[in-house]
């Protein structure tokens, strides 16, 4: 019966990957054209959600989302979340429908075909480089001024499996409080069971997502950071708790 498991497991895994590139290479004109001027970034991002429910579909993942607030489509948002999987960023794209642009690490931009769309469209940060972190703030300034929102794991990248929530950084806080725009904590309770870093392992199910009430960040200065920060990460670390029982 183990050995069944392993095969289904490196089936599943490999089904992921080719998910991942079907929609590329079929939408790849459309994305190509998408992604010629920045302006046209929300035509790409709706190309993006299709791409997110083919392959959260495809793996047999149903999504359900908890709204306690409705987001206002003329406004921008700082949006974060616990980062447990690979599924993490196909999971924000369909769980936001607000054009937002991820801040991620440049890492992922070696990746074949994704990587490709993925350099050009996201904010790219080298976490070791001071002048990569100060350039974040730039380009992501240059987004909200657009019109767009902002997505950034705060985590700061993928905890090992026994972490139940790392501790956050401060970057996506400060960008919210100097931008004057809410934090939107998403808790993603199922993604770690459904499809986690350790390889064998995952499987089709429910995927809830939590998009909790929004923080406001109006009144805050940059000495509220830290606050700010632990207001959020609470929200999310005692939903998770809650799940976990």
């Amino acid at each position: 019966m183990k050995f069944f498991k392993y095969i289904f497991w490196i089936i599943y895994r490999v089904w992921f990957y080719v998910l991942i590139a079907i929609p590329i290479v079929v939408l790849f004109p459309f994305l190509l054209i998408s992604i010629l001027k920045e302006s046209w970034y929300p035509f790409f991002f709706k190309l993006a959600r299709i791409w997110a429910k083919f392959i959260l579909f495809g793996m047999g993942f149903r999504v359900s989302i908890i709204r306690e607030q409705l987001l206002d489509v003329h406004k921008s948002y700082m949006f974060i979340a616990n980062h447990t999987s690979m599924t993490d960023i196909m999971l924000m794209l369909v769980a936001v429908k607000n054009p937002f642009v991820f801040v991620g690490k440049k890492e992922l931009a070696s990746i074949p075909l994704f990587g490709f769309f993925y350099k050009r469209t996201c904010i790219l940060v080298d976490r070791n480089s001071v002048k990569s972190r100060q350039a974040v703030f730039l380009r992501a300034q240059r987004r909200l001024r657009s019109g767009l929102s902002i997505c950034i794991f705060p985590e700061g990248g993928v905890p090992e499996e026994h972490i139940e929530l790392d501790e956050f950084k401060d970057g996506a806080f400060r960008l919210a409080i100097n931008h004057n725009i809410p934090v939107v904590p998403l808790t993603f309770i199922d993604n770690k069971r459904r499809l986690s870093y350790t390889f064998f392992s995952g499987g089709p199910g429910i995927m809830r997502v939590k998009k909790h009430r929004f923080l406001c960040t109006e009144d805050l200065t940059i000495k509220d950071t830290k606050v700010l920060n632990e207001t959020s990460r609470n929200i999310i670390l005692s939903e998770l708790r809650v799940y976990n029982k």
